[in-house]
């Protein structure tokens, strides 16, 4: 391992994914299952999150992705022989979208890094299923961005949604700006661009796409793209293409069928929609020639979310992916700690099952907040967990360095105004007891009440000491108290930061010289991007770090750079960022509030920039334990059976930026 290299583990949450639990189903006959009952069934095996899957023939062989192995790779699933990984010849943390086509293999990967900040690394890859050939081809330019491929019915065509070689429009996550692209599968540098502003392009025969995008009046929406045998001059800006469904619900992620007697082109399509009143996502059929929706999966699973809609080739079944319900076999049980594969040899990644982790002294122990409400401690080894604080709000934690019974929170509602009463408390408890699942423990709240929002503490490594994030004086600075008896018993308070602007999200330096927070205050008036600062304890040597460019430049004011924490020798510094884009299309996800949020190592000089997460998620309120805990078998995968955690119920929120 290099010296110079980060080590130790990296715990951390995503939004909503520990949830999931989704496995791919599909329903036979769809286009004449109106006349007959629906029989739904799963054809992948309940291990992690299984989705975005494309048929290859009409028995229902399967290509998909999993996360099984602790990063999304791509499987193969045969009804009479299992599950089977496809090795491919790179090393990624992201595959997505695959197509299996005359022996090749298509698929989003980002494994080679742009070069930009602020771009994203998603791009189309094809390697060769015929044994002893495991090249993997490039097939988007370099420096272009692409999502969401489709192939057309003869094998002969792609469209994708792509960025093409502009950056990401910093933020941008709701309706993306990418245009459809296409070009022949043997000529994948002759691209044409055939609609500027669509996602999501699927095929129907060789000379029509269907896709979607949030149309002017505000609904997502299905157009419809002809195109003509000679596209050297074409360029829609909105004028060919047409759409097809019409205003009053959201329809988007479609899949064209192909009608028996004619495979060239079809007026069938699957969709996902979100319809007012409704609450779920669901499939329906929607016969573009005749404007009829018929509805699929709310007649089988009403409360339930269904995604991403697939046809096999010729029409014989529909395909989705769902949570699976408790009628299906498979995982049950979301574990509290669960191992993600990492880019840095020596540094290991666990995704968390709630929120805000904080290592005790020795490492044994991890606390942390289960869905914003309570105070938890789970066993490093993810085999135990007790419950300190139970239906009470609170976020945010650190365990002392020096007393290792003693844990700070923030007690009182999140992402609230500066006048909003939230208060530091010091929670003390006398052990963990094996054989009891709930401690007893004395909370002392250290701020007072008059003194507004007090949240995000920091302890000293000396445990005297705890630096916050308070609105005390009309503006959110920091402060430091006394971490013993607060400011309630005397104890003395002194304002570290001072100025009207956010100072946010305070770490505390294992070597006690620095603290590093986050902070608008180059920019007051912008309360969504934020950067690194670091300060002594003193208030001397204010410094901002630069990470997405030299000082001056205009990327480093784009900027949104959160939930900052030391490594254990103080040399490295993580962090939430969005540095690199989005990674697939948001709209074919549950909801993430911040899905360009990844997680970011960086030196204390600002060099040194590694990217640790990527996926379409929201990775976020990340710690940084000393060691590297113990989580794996002998043969270096996750154990998760006799994992202890709660149990999989699938409930996470899908878009709630989209409104009805």
């Amino acid at each position: 391992m290099d010296s110079q290299s980060p080590n130790g583990s990296i715990i951390f949450s995503t939004v909503g994914r520990t949830n999931y639990g989704f496995d791919i189903f599909s329903l036979k006959s769809p286009l004449s299952f109106l006349n007959s009952p629906i029989t739904e069934h799963c054809l992948t095996d309940g291990a992690s999150v299984n989705f975005n899957g494309q048929f290859i023939d009409e028995d229902q062989t399967l290509v998909f992705v999993s996360e099984r192995s602790g990063a999304p790779r791509i499987h193969l699933s045969r009804r009479h022989s299992g599950i089977e990984l496809i090795p491919i010849s790179i090393n990624t943390l992201f595959l997505d979208r695959p197509i299996l086509r005359n022996n090749r293999l298509y698929y989003i990967s980002a494994h080679q890094h742009s070069e930009k900040i602020f771009t994203s690394s998603s791009a189309l890859y094809c390697t060769s299923t015929v044994e002893g050939d495991n090249e993997v081809k490039r097939l988007t330019p370099q420096g272009y961005v692409d999502y969401s491929p489709s192939i057309s019915k003869s094998g002969h065509m792609i469209a994708v949604a792509s960025y093409g070689n502009r950056g990401w429009p910093t933020e941008e996550f709701h309706d993306l700006s990418t245009d459809i692209v296409v070009f022949p599968v043997s000529k994948p540098d002759s691209r044409t661009i055939v609609c500027r502003h669509g996602g999501w392009p699927t095929w129907s025969g060789d000379s029509t796409i269907y896709f979607h995008r949030k149309a002017d009046d505000g609904w997502w929406s299905i157009f419809k793209l002809d195109l003509p045998d000679d596209l050297s001059n074409l360029v829609d800006e909105g004028n060919a293409s047409i759409r097809v469904t019409p205003p009053g619900l959201h329809c988007f992620t479609p899949a064209a069928a192909a009608v028996s007697g004619d495979h060239s082109k079809t007026s069938i399509i699957a969709i996902a929609t979100r319809r007012p009143g409704k609450s779920y996502r669901h499939i329906e059929i929607f016969d573009v020639e005749t404007q009829k929706f018929f509805p699929v999966t709310e007649l089988i699973n009403p409360t339930i979310h269904h995604y991403n809609p697939f046809f096999s080739p010729e029409s014989t079944y529909l395909g989705y992916h769902r949570y699976r319900g408790e009628s299906c076999s498979g995982e049950t049980t979301i574990p509290y700690l669960d191992s993600v594969i990492s880019p840095v040899n020596g540094l290991k990644m666990l995704r968390l099952n709630g929120f805000f982790p904080a290592s005790s002294p020795s490492g044994e122990f991890i606390a942390f907040n289960p869905g914003f409400k309570g105070l938890e401690i789970v066993k490093s080894d993810g085999s135990k967990k007790w419950t300190l604080i139970k239906d009470r709000t609170s976020f945010c934690n650190s365990w002392s360095p020096a007393e290792p019974h003693v844990i700070y929170t923030s007690i009182g509602p999140i992402f609230e105004s500066v006048k909003t009463t939230v208060q530091i408390a010091r929670v003390s408890f006398s052990s963990l007891n094996v054989n009891s699942d709930e401690i007893p423990v004395e909370i002392k709240v250290l701020t007072g009440e008059e003194t507004g929002n007090n949240a995000f503490p920091s302890c000293s490594p000396d445990g005297k000491h705890l630096v916050f994030r308070s609105g005390r004086s009309g503006y959110k600075n920091l402060y430091i108290i006394d971490g013993v008896n607060g400011e309630m018993e005397g104890g003395e308070v002194r304002q570290l930061t001072n100025g009207a602007w956010i100072d946010t999200m305070p770490n505390w330096s294992p070597d006690g010289k620095l603290i590093a927070f986050s902070s608008n205050r180059h920019n007051p008036n912008d309360i969504n991007r934020f950067s690194i600062y670091v300060v002594h304890p003193d208030g001397s040597g204010l410094r901002r770090i630069y990470v997405a460019g030299p000082e001056g430049s205009e990327e480093v004011d784009k900027e949104r750079l959160n939930h900052v924490c030391f490594s254990k020798d103080s040399e490295w510094l993580l962090f939430t960022g969005n540095l690199s884009g989005v990674t697939a299309e948001p709209v074919s996800l549950p909801n993430q509030f911040q899905p360009y949020g990844d997680l970011y190592v960086v030196k204390l000089d600002g060099s040194g920039l590694r990217r640790l997460t990527c996926n379409g998620y929201e990775n976020g309120t990340p710690a940084w334990h000393p060691s590297t805990m113990p989580m794996e078998t002998t043969a270096g995968e996750t154990e998760r059976s006799v994992l202890v955690g709660e149990k999989l119920k699938g409930e996470f929120d899908d878009l709630l930026w989209m409104k009805c």
